[in-house]
């Protein structure tokens, strides 16, 4: 890719996605033949403070809606496109969201392809799109599925229904729904992508030290001190985008394994997940 072949549109959706200047952006994007991804990553290693790739899922606009069974044991979070925020925000766009998801909830499909295939009324799901398609005069796409089951599940749905979150746990003790609140509050705030330590992906982890490296290099620190250094920022890595390790939006003075074992010291997250609209 050339420089000509860089879109303002390109240099925008770059500036929305880290927060670094539009002058920056386009750079990086020229370094990195219009890679996205390499971008971000010479926006970091020059240090810029931006954002960590934390996964959300990409979308135009739509709304994202999650619910869960009536036994508290199943979650669900889906994610329904269109084109614009007018039809986004329309009540019927929701309410047919809501009936998608309902017919999630009560006949639990194995995958978002089993999903589209289920009849809601007399139509396949993916029958009933074509005909908002229809009516609407946009494109409508059902994107995403996640599913999560254990002994307790709690969903949150931001205002807005453009981020949902939820959290499973290993028990349901006293206090439960309030502690699942807290905790899928702060995934949707703080977006971790992993669990713990050992949950982050290898080539995230990898991706983190070699950013670490050349941030060092960058701020002139000895060859022989650059290992150590990016190993300590990866330990911040960690305290910043692993759940059990993150600082507790409610009480900064402990983090969230500590929230949870105050609480009940048996309690245990086993799964979470967290959806957003893209830029």
């Amino acid at each position: 890719m050339t420089t000509a072949t860089i879109s303002a549109s390109d240099v925008n959706k770059l500036r929305q996605q880290t927060g670094a200047g539009m002058m920056d952006c386009k750079k990086a994007l020229m370094e990195a033949n219009g890679n996205f991804e390499e971008a971000v990553d010479n926006l970091r290693k020059k240090g810029q403070k931006i954002a960590v790739n934390r996964g959300d899922r990409e979308a135009k606009e739509g709304v994202v809606l999650g619910k869960t069974t009536a036994d508290g044991k199943r979650g669900t979070v889906i994610v329904l496109n269109c084109e614009t925020d007018f039809v986004a925000k329309n009540a019927d766009f929701v309410k047919y969201t809501e009936s998608i998801l309902d017919l999630a909830i009560s006949s639990n499909p194995s995958s978002i392809d089993a999903l589209k295939n289920l009849k809601l009324g007399n139509l396949t799901v993916t029958e009933t799109l074509f005909d908002q398609i229809g009516k609407i005069g946009e494109k409508i796409e059902l994107s995403a599925f996640e599913t999560i089951s254990a002994d307790k599940v709690i969903v949150y749905n931001h205002p807005g229904y453009k981020l949902a979150s939820m959290v499973g746990f290993s028990a349901s003790p006293s206090g439960i729904d309030e502690i699942g609140k807290n905790v899928a509050m702060q995934i949707a705030a703080m977006a971790p992508v992993a669990l713990d330590k050992e949950d982050v992906d290898a080539k995230m982890l990898e991706r983190e030290i070699e950013i670490g490296k050349e941030q060092a290099r960058q701020e002139g620190k000895p060859e022989n001190m650059i290992e150590k250094i990016a190993l300590g920022k990866v330990n911040k890595f960690y305290n910043e985008y692993t759940l059990l390790n993150q600082v507790f939006i409610k009480d900064e003075k402990k983090t969230i394994r500590q929230y949870l074992a105050d609480a009940d010291k048996n309690l245990k997250i086993t799964a979470f997940k967290r959806l957003q609209l893209g830029a």
